[in-house]
This record gives structure tokens, sequence and C-alpha cells, in this order.
């Protein structure tokens, strides 16, 4: 008798991905089965383990398990590069909005996925050179394509199995993450100013640094150009030899 290889595929498929729940396919010998399903799951519970070491410690095993396996039984990925796995798992927890005992996990989640997301960007950004530095004021910038501002309302960078918020505090945590000319990734705590500088940059860009403390002169209450403006120069020279900022016309 002819064999439906579809069929005899999406039974091999179903049981792989959760055998709980899905009998294995008749002619195949069950221990096989097992071992199919333990390599599959295996590889993909070390790349989550990885990816995501912080979440990883904060469960406990059970915990970790019953994630991971669901993960691997219901979410239909949607690409075939390994290197990727991290960026489903995210997507899998968001869509769930999956946070358990614990309401800070989606952004402590997020925060561990930008490292590898931003590691492995294939984004090019060419830094500015002494000079560009030096007239940051009177040049057009750009916010690089391999720097991400981003808010959070937990510390994320300071949770562990020795920290574990329960409420978010009064104020948000501001980060700026970015990859170096030597490809390492870099996370910078930054304060409001240096978030809010950045967001205008991000919106408005190309701009030049002196219109962007413009900008942000009008959203401070209470401060005058001539005062945000010394200190608005050190952190647009400083963003710029980090490669945070570049030349609008190598964005």
């Amino acid at each position: 008798m002819a064999i439906d290889f579809r069929i005899k595929q999406a039974e091999f498929a179903a049981y792989i991905r959760d055998p709980r729940l899905n009998p294995a396919p008749a002619d195949i010998n069950p221990l096989r089965m097992q071992i199919y399903h333990q390599l599959f799951f295996n590889n993909i519970d070390s790349s989550l383990s990885s990816n995501f070491p912080v979440l990883h410690k904060i469960l406990d095993d059970e915990q970790w398990l019953e994630l991971a396996r669901d993960f691997f039984a219901t979410h239909r990925c949607r690409t075939p590069y390994f290197s990727e796995i991290a960026d489903e798992f995210l997507e899998y927890l968001q869509q769930r909005n999956h946070t358990g005992d614990y309401p800070f996990l989606l952004e402590l989640a997020h925060y561990e996925w930008v490292e590898m997301a931003l590691s492995i960007s294939n984004a090019v950004a060419k830094t500015g050179d002494s000079s560009f530095t030096a007239n940051v004021l009177q040049l057009n910038l750009a916010l690089s394509p391999l720097a991400w501002p981003l808010a959070y309302q937990y510390p994320v960078q300071r949770i562990s199995p020795d920290f574990l918020p329960e409420t978010p505090p009064d104020d948000p945590t501001y980060l700026v993450v970015y990859r170096d000319l030597n490809d390492t990734v870099h996370f910078m705590h930054c304060s409001p100013l240096t978030y809010g500088l950045l967001q205008i940059l991000e919106e408005n860009q190309p701009i030049t640094g002196e219109s962007c403390l413009q900008l942000l002169a009008k959203e401070i209450k209470n401060v005058e150009l001539t005062i945000l403006e010394p200190e608005g120069l050190k952190l647009l020279q400083d963003m710029a030899e980090k490669g945070i900022i570049i030349p609008a016309e190598d964005a």
C-alpha cells in the first residue's frame, strides 16, 4: 500500500513537537521517535538557555522546561534560521502576554534579546572622525542603526535570582545599546535627558546638533538653551565618539 508522504510527515512532526498529545507514527520504532524528539527539543532548549540566561536562572527547572516545551509545541516559527529562534521566542512571549509570576518577564526577555539581535544585525554605520565630533553642533546628525535607545518600566539590567521586583519603580530605566567598530555590544545606562535627546534625533534626522538641543530645550520646562547647551554638547560629543551618533549622510 502506498504511503502518503505528507500525512506521514505531519504525523512525524506532530509527535516531535508534542509527544504528550500526538501518538508516534505506527510504523516507526517508538524508541527512535523518542530520540528524534529529544534531539530536536534539546537544540531548541539550548538555544533559548544561551540567549535568555537570566530568564533561565530566575525560573526553576520545572517552570523553564514547561515554558520551553510549550514554545516548541505551539509556536509556528516563520524562519528557517537557527540564529533567529530567539526572535521567535520573544514573539511567542509577547503574543501570549506571558508573565507568569514575574511582571517584568516580557521586558527582561526583550532586554536579553537585544544583545543577540544587535550582535548579528546586518546594518552598517560609518562613524564620524574627530572633526565630526568637534563640530557636532553645526553638522547634520543621525542615530546609528547600530544604536538602540530603550526604555523599560523595570530596571531590567539589575534583575537576577536575588532581585525580583514585584512592582515597577517610580522612574523608568533608560538604556542605550550599541555595537562598536569591533562588533562588541555595549549597554549604557542613560539619563532621561540623554534618552530624550536620542528620541528627538531619531524622529527628526537628519538634524544638526544645535537644532536637536533647541527642540530638547522646548520639551524641558524652565530650562534655557544657554544653560542646556554646554551639557548637551558634551552628550552629543560623547555619543559621537562612541558611534551612537553618526554623520547623517552615512546613516
